[in-house]
């Protein structure tokens, strides 16, 4: 008689479990409501083409380059020859005790002078070379750091939208189970510890909602800041078909290019080669310098003024200025300069280091992260399938309530993990791109192809039983979906 009024209720939840299990999504509840393609349009190439335009770092950097390329053509100049041009016109009123006249005077002159042999200013040229080439270098690197930091804001923003769609079908699935334990509570076949367990989850993940809603407008102003708008747009989304790939160059390969293409690195060889300059220009000031003067004048003025018939002369000036004693400044300012020299190459050597450090440890991040993105791929799939187990059991009533509770749980967390290896993989692509100084916009447009230009239809981290089959997006020394080299 007790297996006969628990069998509507058994019959019942097994009905339950059916329609739960064609469902692709049914542990997880809905899928998140489907966005237009067309308002899709807002990708990580498109944020890069704005940053580059709006981003005040990079502006700032490139104005100071552009300030160095004019200082080297003033530098430039001060080895050129000096041309200049006089004219003075003067009204004379002499007189005295037997004479007044009023007369005008006129003069014109030209001249000409050129350095023949001025080593402090040769240097100073050299040195504002250096300058030029190192404020270009550091513009470039401003520009591949901006990139970087770009990468990870985006990263960032998608995943703070991924929380609020996990967040969001986590409560919907929680409020499913629910409603069965409450339904099986009131048929007494459930206990009030269960429905209290799931109504307690329930509020949880609704407290959870208000912070993802709050982070997702958080991460879109940290974005809003770089480009300088409003980010409204829903952002694209990394493609759930694309087999992610480890770097397939060997580690040395990519440390040998850093040393020699890292801007940030040969920023400080340039600067170092500017200090050098700056000894060299500070010795020249005991050298002698030699310079020509030429200059032509057409004067009708006299001695003291006084009107003369007008005159041509022409003089040819060949001048020496050795200097002899300055008190012992020009020697101190030597030794300083030569200090500074040496705490460029020391800054130098230090930089070297830290590009060697930042590629290794991109590189073995990278390489890693591809080990964890297909644990974790393992770990949603056997998520999905203990959750539905649960499911079934409970309508069984081989399980309580937290055990379902549980599973959920770790179908979502797994999906959590996926997508952040997913994008701490690809962010680290970014990072060992920028010190090996590859970063530019193919490396941005390459990992562009691995977002989605149409929203996905399932939830953040997808259907991963098929991932291992799809497109394969090699990374790094490889060639993309569209037969670009990816990050190269």
């Amino acid at each position: 008689m007790i297996v006969l009024r628990l069998l509507p209720g058994v019959l019942m939840c097994m009905a339950a479990w059916q329609a739960l299990a064609v469902e692709p999504q049914g542990t997880a509840g809905e899928a998140p409501r489907a966005v237009s393609a067309s308002t899709y349009a807002l990708d990580l190439a498109g944020l890069y083409r704005e940053a580059r335009l709006e981003d005040p770092r990079v502006l700032v950097a490139y104005a100071r380059a552009r300030t160095a390329a004019e200082q080297q053509r003033e530098a430039l100049g001060g080895l050129l020859p000096q041309v200049s041009a006089n004219a003075n016109s003067s009204r004379v009123l002499r007189k005295n005790e037997l004479s007044r006249d009023i007369y005008n005077n006129e003069t014109y002159s030209l001249s000409l002078t050129q350095y023949l042999y001025n080593k402090p200013a040769w240097e100073r040229y050299q040195k504002s070379k250096s300058v030029k080439d190192q404020k270009g270098q550091q513009a470039e690197d401003t520009l591949a750091e901006a990139t970087v930091d770009l990468a990870k804001r985006y990263f960032v923003a998608l995943a703070a939208d991924d929380e609020l769609a996990l967040v969001q079908a986590e409560r919907r699935a929680t409020q499913l189970n629910l409603d069965r334990v409450s339904m099986m509570f009131d048929r007494q076949m459930a206990k009030i510890t269960d429905k209290l367990d799931m109504q307690a989850r329930v509020d949880a993940l609704a407290a959870q909602e208000v912070d993802a809603r709050n982070q997702v407008q958080v991460s879109r102003e940290a974005l809003a800041e770089i480009v300088g708008r409003p980010i409204n747009e829903p952002l694209s989304r990394v493609r759930n078909d694309v087999a992610l790939q480890a770097p397939t160059r060997p580690l040395q390969s990519w440390v040998t290019q850093a040393i020699e293409t890292n801007p940030l690195l040969k920023s400080y060889r340039s600067g170092a080669e500017a200090a050098n300059a700056a000894v060299r220009e500070g010795k020249g000031e005991h050298y002698p310098q030699l310079s020509l003067s030429l200059s032509a004048q057409q004067s009708d003025q006299g001695y003291d003024n006084t009107q003369a018939p007008r005159s041509d002369s022409y003089v040819a000036t060949l001048g020496v200025r050795i200097p002899i004693y300055s008190g012992g400044s020009t020697s101190a300012r030597v030794r300083g300069l030569y200090n500074e020299q040496l705490a460029a190459e020391e800054q130098m050597e230090g930089i070297r280091r830290q590009v060697v450090k930042e590629t290794t440890t991109a590189y073995l991040t990278a390489q890693s992260s591809v080990e964890k993105i297909r644990a974790n791929r393992n770990a949603l799939s056997s998520a999905q399938k203990s959750s539905v187990a649960a499911q079934k059991a409970f309508a069984f009533g081989v399980v309580n309530a937290v055990d379902v509770l549980t599973s959920v749980q770790n179908e979502f967390k797994a999906r959590r993990d996926l997508l952040k290896s997913q994008y701490d993989f690809i962010t680290n692509l970014f990072l060992l791109n920028r010190w090996a100084g590859e970063l530019n916009q193919e490396s941005v447009d390459n990992v562009n192809v691995w977002l989605s230009p149409v929203p996905e239809t399932s939830l953040p981290g997808g259907d991963v039983a098929r991932l291992d089959t799809g497109a394969a997006a090699q990374p790094i020394g490889g060639k993309s979906p569209t037969g670009n080299t990816a990050l190269n």
